[in-house]
């Protein structure tokens, strides 16, 4: 089978290029060969992801991240002190995007019609390696969103998705490791989100705040990175439940990539993916359980979340790069998936929400 065309719902891709220093234009092996011997971040010389291992998968279309959270004060997590300084940060985020697009690296992704034209690029017959990564810019937790109102701004630089929660207590909503359903900011959020006609990712919200965001929230929604609860029994995973109501809005889930979302009993930092028997296999298990759930391939996808702070030492050890992203397709076909329906897994159902949400 050929490799399909593929779309990665959650890249931390500034994240990478601003806190991690890394210059995603370099090979991976370069990108990991000056990293050798840092013990700064966990995973140093891990790095799974480049502008080359992208095009060399076929992941033509992401969506990209900016990440910058505000932490109150006494909060044991790493952030910014002021939702000032958080906005800063993706601003900073925000400028190395618009610097890949000039680069020739990158394009935003906007508009319908931004999309059918790069889908158009990338399926004519010139070499991959002169093609740009499309990408679709969205928030992670709108802690750094500093007021409501400054969500116009932000839709009028290109976000157009909001996942208004991250890890623990947020200024607009709690996310995993938390409880409680939106505040009124958080409530205030949303209604903007709607009258802008943005995305919702219901990534990270806890249980509380998931099932108040789809009361009240009435415009398209999605889950960039989300993984099953059946198989690791933790509130960072949906609950066949969530599953279920997310199918029913016409949702897509982005099946995610850290171990400690694929294997139970996973032990940051001392777990090894060898060791917990981590491998792309559990990925198409999360992808079938959807299905099976769905009773078609219609609401599923990837959101990878690869060198979301973590790498090859947190990923299935049958992953080099993201390139091996093309495993997957192998594994839904070794089902008895048909090529149709892996396509769409691949980058269809992304692609078709994208046509109805912007």
């Amino acid at each position: 089978m050929t490799h399909p065309f593929i779309v990665d719902a959650h890249l931390d891709l500034s994240m990478n290029a601003m806190e991690w220093n890394r210059d995603l234009r370099q090979s991976l092996e370069e990108i990991n060969r000056r990293e050798a011997g840092m013990t700064d971040k966990p995973d140093r010389g891990n790095a799974t992801i480049s502008f080359a291992e992208l095009r060399k998968g076929n992941v033509g279309l992401v969506v990209a991240t900016q990440i910058a959270r505000y932490i109150f004060p006494g909060q044991p997590r790493p952030g910014w002190h002021s939702p000032e300084q958080a906005w800063a940060q993706t601003q900073g985020q925000l400028a190395w995007y618009k610097l890949m697009e000039e680069a020739g690296e990158m394009t935003m992704i906007r508009t319908k019609s931004e999309l059918e034209a790069h889908l158009a690029l990338w399926n004519n017959n010139d070499p991959v390696d002169s093609k740009p990564i499309g990408y679709l810019l969205s928030i992670e937790g709108a802690d750094s969103i500093v007021r409501v109102d400054f969500l116009e701004r932000a839709y009028q630089y290109g976000l157009r998705a909001v996942g208004p929660a991250h890890y623990g207590s947020g200024r607009y909503a709690n996310g995993t490791d938390s409880s409680g359903r939106l505040n009124a900011m958080g409530v205030d959020l949303l209604k903007e989100m709607d009258r802008l006609g943005m995305i919702l990712d219901v990534t990270h919200l806890n249980d509380d705040a998931f099932w108040h965001a789809l009361e009240i929230y009435k415009g398209p929604v999605w889950a960039s990175h989300n993984n099953c609860r059946v198989f690791v029994d933790h509130n960072r995973q949906f609950s066949d439940d969530m599953i279920r109501a997310l199918i029913e809005r016409d949702a897509v889930i982005g099946v995610a990539l850290d171990a400690w979302m694929m294997v139970p009993n996973w032990i940051r930092g001392k777990s090894t993916p060898k060791g917990m028997n981590c491998t792309m296999d559990i990925m198409a298990e999360n992808v079938d359980h959807i299905c099976q759930l769905a009773g078609n391939g219609n609401h599923v996808g990837i959101g990878s979340d690869l060198d979301g702070a973590f790498g090859t030492e947190q990923c299935p050890y049958d992953l080099k790069t993201i390139a091996d992203l093309q495993k997957l397709p192998v594994l839904l076909r070794e089902k008895g998936y048909t090529q149709e329906t892996i396509h769409k897994i691949a980058s269809g159902n992304f692609i078709e929400f994208m046509r109805r949400a912007i």
